[in-house]
């Protein structure tokens, strides 16, 4: 008889994540019956307490902010892409005990190109300097064989990417928000902004755009995204980023390899809609 094995992904807030549709999908594709996905908000501060009461029949974790960074101290490993940069969105939890944390947003990103045929670029350009634009360039350090060019707001932020491009050793520069509209007509643009911080670009888009990769998926389409597309250009987006990220932590966490990509990709298709 099977043992019954638990996963869940934590963050706060959390009750707009996806995760449990599309690896609860996965389950249901692989016969995994007696395998359950939950959610659960938990901040920063509540993390070591969810830790210490975590017992054998736990699988893994998916995690999402405020916890990637803070998850590190509470692991007995992590890859060396979580390592690249200092970021662990999943956690993979073994009958004695063991936790190891990987990141799966960066190969994830990078597949996500590919099935979309954007395997090498010559240069590359982002579109602002949070979180995820570490995790983008990480991704672009595998594609990108050139410069690729940041759009930051601040000074700050432009400190912090040059110190992640050094680690990632990638080249780059970087570039004043106001002159955002350039970006528009690199071979690929990433766009890592919350929503509605691109909308006034849509308007700048050339009349042959090459591919954007903007990584929000609700409210999707954003006003570049279908501005973009409207012109010819190829668009990747969020939830093509979250449905190969998710296939490869529920490999990870369940040891069945290939994971039922359109299977979750439908499953987060439905859920969106319905929203």
């Amino acid at each position: 008889m099977a043992v019954p094995r638990r996963a869940a992904v934590l963050g706060s807030p959390i009750a707009h994540s996806l995760s449990p549709v599309l690896h609860r999908a996965a389950y249901a594709e692989l016969g995994l019956e007696d395998w359950t996905y939950d959610r659960f908000d938990v901040d920063e501060q509540a993390l070591p307490g969810f830790f210490e009461e975590l017992g054998s029949d736990w699988a893994g974790l998916s995690l999402t902010m405020p916890l990637k960074r803070a998850v590190i101290p509470l692991l007995d490993s992590i890859s060396g892409t979580a390592a690249s940069v200092d970021a662990v969105n999943t956690v993979v939890l073994t009958e004695d005990g063991r936790r190891t944390g990987d990141n799966t947003d960066i190969p994830g990103m990078v597949a996500a190109l590919r099935e979309h045929g954007i395997d090498k670029v010559d240069t590359a350009a982002i579109l602002g300097a949070g979180a995820t634009a570490s995790s983008a360039l990480a991704a672009l350090a595998r594609i990108c064989t050139g410069e690729v060019a940041v759009y930051v707001r601040s000074e700050a932020r432009g400190a912090e990417i040059r110190q992640w491009a050094e680690r990632l050793d990638v080249a780059v520069r970087i570039a004043d928000w106001d002159d955002a509209e350039q970006a528009l007509h690199a071979p690929l643009v990433v766009a890592t902004t919350p929503a509605g911080v691109t909308d006034t670009l849509a308007r700048a888009v050339p009349e042959r755009p090459a591919a954007l990769f903007d990584v929000l998926y609700d409210p999707w389409p954003t006003v570049l995204a279908a501005r973009w597309s409207s012109y010819g250009g190829a668009v990747v987006g969020g939830l093509d980023l979250l449905v190969h990220q998710a296939v490869l932590q529920v490999e990870q966490m369940t040891g069945r390899s290939p994971a039922p990509l359109d299977a979750v990709r439908k499953a987060g298709e439905r859920a969106l809609a319905a929203r």
